[in-house]
């Protein structure tokens, strides 16, 4: 979803270059959203004494999601009891560090190679928690569903993609999306990179691959060499394929009807959401993402990226209008080959705006987008336990149950060759 970064007086103005640009931390100060966010809770309307519970919620759920050293200690206790099946190494570029994870049964010889992002928008909390989720049920003899997908497929996996910049999240300014750099690392990929958008929440760098990040996630991708590929965000609800931008609108072909097919299957158990060909609407497009670099460049059979957390206040309504969708033609234009960006599911993404499905009413809105830190926090991560904990535990089967389907897939693929 497209939520504007809230900056300071006179950091509107969108540069293109690092140089003319100022990294968040000197764009923002030091804590800038999280004081906005404690004077805007005690000066609403009302009674100071009726904010307090409201402060002692909100700082509660912040404790639900582990900060990242915590985090990373957890994966190197995982490491230690997941039956030598789980490896970590730290791969560096400049001052960014990024933590890789890869998990192999000993003595397998899986045909699925999943490679999966966690974490690129660092105000995308649930991301790397889901991650952390599977990564446990990976390592927890206990929890068959996941446990089974080992026999077919082996996992590398970025949990923490955006390390620098979650340390801003996790000081209270719950609307840095970007990299400390201003960077958007979903617009940093050398596919159909475009340097002329100004979004401060979709600045794609001075240049293809400028960042730290994004040349640590493609050299770790392409000597994998996956398989499978996904990309995890959170803002909405929804699981797309290629292509996010494409200058001739078509859907992807290598593998197009059987990519649907494993979004079909996850959606009745695990979404209930849009699924499909991501897409932009003529005239506004979505360039220099991961999902289509990995597809193209890599040749990938099969590259997703899914949203996977919609605040749950619209949950019912985004059900509802794609449901009416798919119901009134819908499905029938997808299975023809229709990207979501079609006309046909215009008023899905106008009310729920997706950070693969592009449409001009959802960027010119996020131009004039003004969130308040609590608002980025509700809109990209659960508020309470109870929906923290149904999200994880459902996207961690969801992830499992990806890699089943697609090593059923390649299976198949290999017995016709």
């Amino acid at each position: 979803g497209q939520v504007a970064l809230v900056a300071d007086p006179g950091a509107e103005l969108h540069r293109a270059t690092h140089q003319e640009r100022p990294p968040v931390q000197e764009r923002q100060g030091s804590h800038p959203c999280h004081e906005r966010h404690k004077q805007e809770l005690w000066h609403r309307s009302g009674l100071a004494a009726h904010l307090q519970p409201k402060v002692e919620e909100y700082e509660g759920v912040i404790s639900i999601l582990p900060p990242s050293a915590e985090i990373s200690a957890e994966v190197k206790h995982l490491a230690e009891h997941c039956n030598g099946a789980l490896s970590i190494k730290t791969v560096s570029d400049g001052d960014r560090d990024i933590d890789v994870v890869t998990v192999r049964r000993p003595n397998s010889n899986p045909i699925n190679r999943v490679f999966i992002l966690f974490g690129e928008h660092s105000r995308e909390l649930i991301s790397p928690e889901s991650g952390l989720a599977f990564l446990r049920g990976l390592c927890d003899e206990d929890q068959t569903v996941i446990q089974e997908s080992l026999e077919d497929s082996e996992y590398q996996m970025i949990l923490n993609g955006n390390p620098k910049s979650r340390l801003i999240v996790e000081d209270g300014d719950f609307c840095v999306r970007v990299n400390p750099d201003g960077v958007d690392l979903n617009r940093n990929w050398d596919e159909s990179w475009d340097g002329s958008y100004t979004s401060l929440d979709t600045y794609p760098g001075p240049e293809p691959f400028s960042e730290p990040e994004t040349r640590i996630f493609r050299k770790l991708v392409t000597e994998y060499k996956p398989t499978t590929f996904l990309s995890v965000h959170s803002g909405t609800k929804g699981m797309y394929m290629p292509w996010a931008y494409d200058v001739n609108a078509n859907p992807a072909t290598r593998n197009s009807h059987e990519m649907m097919e494993v979004l079909q299957a996850l959606d009745k158990e695990h979404c209930e959401c849009p699924f499909g060909a991501a897409g932009h609407e003529v005239g506004y497009s979505c360039p220099g993402t991961c999902l289509d670099w990995v597809y193209d460049k890599l040749s990938t059979p099969y590259a997703f990226a899914f949203e996977i957390f919609v605040m749950p206040s619209l949950q019912s309504g985004l059900s509802t209008r794609w449901e009416e969708a798919t119901s009134s033609g819908g499905t029938s234009l997808l299975d023809q080959g229709a990207k979501l960006s079609h006309e046909h599911f215009s008023e899905v993404f106008k009310a729920h705006a997706s950070d693969f499905v592009h449409l001009r009413a959802n960027a010119e809105a996020s131009q004039q987008s003004t969130e308040s830190p609590e608002e980025c926090f509700q809109v990209f991560n659960p508020m309470d336990e109870e929906s923290y904990n149904e999200t994880v535990k459902n996207w961690a089967l969801a992830y499992a149950k990806m890699a089943k389907l697609v090593a059923g897939k390649l299976h198949n693929q290999k017995a016709t060759k």
